[in-house]
């Protein structure tokens, strides 16, 4: 679990995230979202620790974040799972190899685990098939599924995901969120979300948190957000016709 209590962070006198609370539970996929501007990506990146905060607590489990050290700090980041918004994997290195990367870094097991973990990891993702080939040699997709494989090839507790679908096909977008929601109930992980994608927050949105200028607006889930009266959520979420009617049909049954 993460929990962040009353955080502000301000850029040049320009208050970003305003007295922002929230918990973000394990074994839940937790999405942040917001219009562009809202502060949901500060407020990830600062959960992560690229920017830090002016007040308030960030809390892993029952560690506060913003009081430890450099050298805690480095300890906990090995707990912690990225998927970047463009998959980031490096070019130069296989699909294998890519994987493989994080133990290198940072595991002090054996070379015999390395293997054994990564071929797990990228069976997982359906990518056996895949691993002596380049980043260039695969589709989008394959790529995404590719750097959830590195991610969580150190067995992270925290999972953190930036627009995990951006540029790909509603298909493939579906599969990915299905891909990220299995994982993080399978391990118990404690992933959070970061999306504009109103199709994942229908498809996995266990736990949604809405943020609208600076302040935590709404938060709920998949299930409740047709109930919700606020207008800039909903403005949001039924931005085309076809949320509209799918609310206007849950509101008569």
């Amino acid at each position: 679990m993460i929990e962040v209590r009353n955080i502000t962070k301000s850029f040049n006198g320009l208050t970003v995230l305003n007295d922002i609370s929230a918990t973000f539970e394990s074994g839940k996929t937790n999405l942040i979202i917001g219009q562009s501007g809202s502060g949901k990506t500060v407020l990830m990146k600062s959960i992560i620790g690229i920017h830090k905060v002016d007040s308030g607590k960030i809390m892993y489990g029952n560690e506060d974040f913003t009081a430890m050290s450099e050298k805690e700090i480095t300890l906990l980041r090995q707990k912690v799972g990225m998927l970047f918004q463009g998959s980031a994997l490096f070019d130069s290195m296989t699909v294998e190899e890519n994987v493989r990367f994080p133990l290198e870094m940072f595991s002090d097991a054996s070379k015999d685990y390395w293997e054994e973990r990564v071929k797990f990891c990228l069976n997982r993702v359906g990518l056996s098939h895949a691993a002596r080939l380049y980043p260039s040699e695969i589709s989008g997709g394959m790529q995404k599924r590719a750097a959830i494989a590195r991610a969580i090839v150190l067995e992270p507790t925290f999972l953190f995901c930036d627009e995990p679908n951006s540029g790909l096909d509603p298909k493939t977008s579906i599969t990915i969120d299905q891909l990220i929601q299995e994982i993080t109930r399978e391990n118990n992980i404690t992933t959070l979300i970061n999306t504009h994608d109103m199709n994942s927050v229908m498809e996995i949105g266990d736990k949604v948190i809405f943020i609208h200028q600076g302040k935590k607006s709404w938060e709920g889930s998949k299930d409740t957000i047709f109930d919700s009266d606020n207008e800039d959520l909903n403005n949001l979420v039924f931005a085309s016709n076809l949320y509209k009617d799918i609310k206007k049909l849950h509101a008569t049954h």
